[in-house]
């Protein structure tokens, strides 16, 4: 089931990094997409959740205050003057639920950006790793992770602030060093540099084994907790859900680079 509510009170990203947060570690949430803009969040949940304890959820000191959705023009409609004022009557609190077609989004739905992306470095790794009719699996796998750390690094650094405060939901060296987050997105970029112009493969290969071994870590974590965190993969640009998906991406990179350390050794 999708909801949809007015949220106000949002003066920043990190309060739609906060909200967000409080709302996926309630136990039924799914998905949640919160606009500071619109003033609004959309929460896919697996069962009905009382709107008191959304509110409980993102805190009862009065910052933020979470609503029926009211559409802008019902808005307009409501705050208009009245020719003749008449005593306000409390109404109910209602949940508004979302038509079929916006119902919860399918796996596939879900990580369509993520599968996308792979399917287009890939593509291109494959293509400017042939020589004649054979694949150079090497040269495949360096203009791989050369492309998976420029495009994800790029996502990363379009709202760098926004990254930092979800990836220190989870990574277990941004949890304690809060500069991390920020640090991050840079180290992927130079990774990705690195095995581009294929420089020093040893130190580029040591290097990302250890920077993926230590994401996984926190990552393996999170999702063996059933933590309901957002994905800081591709920054905040996407609504990803931490999952299987986050392991077996991190995995893969630090097979690639272990095969590699493996082949020049």
């Amino acid at each position: 089931m999708q909801h949809s509510y007015t949220l106000l009170g949002m003066t920043c990203v990190n309060c739609e990094a906060k909200i967000k947060s409080a709302l996926l570690a309630l136990p039924g949430v799914e998905i949640v997409s919160v606009s500071k803009e619109n003033k609004s969040v959309v929460i896919d949940m697996n069962k009905s959740i009382p709107l008191h304890d959304l509110q409980h959820a993102i805190g009862q000191d009065g910052k933020y205050t979470i609503s029926a959705f009211k559409s802008p023009a019902l808005t307009h409609v409501l705050s208009a003057p009245t020719k003749a004022p008449f005593p306000e009557a409390p109404s109910p609190i209602m949940d508004t639920q979302v038509t079929p077609e916006n119902s919860t989004k399918s796996w596939f739905a879900t990580y369509k950006p993520l599968l996308i992306i792979f399917a287009f470095i890939a593509g291109i790794s494959l293509l400017t790793s042939r020589s004649g009719n054979t694949i150079q699996w090497m040269i495949f796998m360096q203009y791989f992770m050369a492309g998976f750390f420029i495009v994800f690094s790029f996502f990363k650094l379009l709202d760098i602030h926004s990254f930092a405060k979800t990836y220190a939901m989870y990574d277990i060296i941004a949890k304690k060093m809060g500069g991390y987050g920020y640090v991050y997105p840079f180290i992927e970029l130079l990774l990705g540099i690195a095995f581009l112009i294929n420089f020093n493969p040893f130190i580029t290969n040591a290097t990302t084994l250890i920077v993926m071994t230590i994401g996984l870590t926190g990552v393996l974590q999170s999702v063996l907790n059933k933590e309901k965190i957002q994905c800081a993969c591709l920054g905040n640009m996407f609504n990803l859900p931490m999952s299987n998906i986050t392991i077996i991406e991190d995995a893969l990179m630090i097979a690639m680079s272990s095969g590699m350390l493996y082949l020049q050794v």
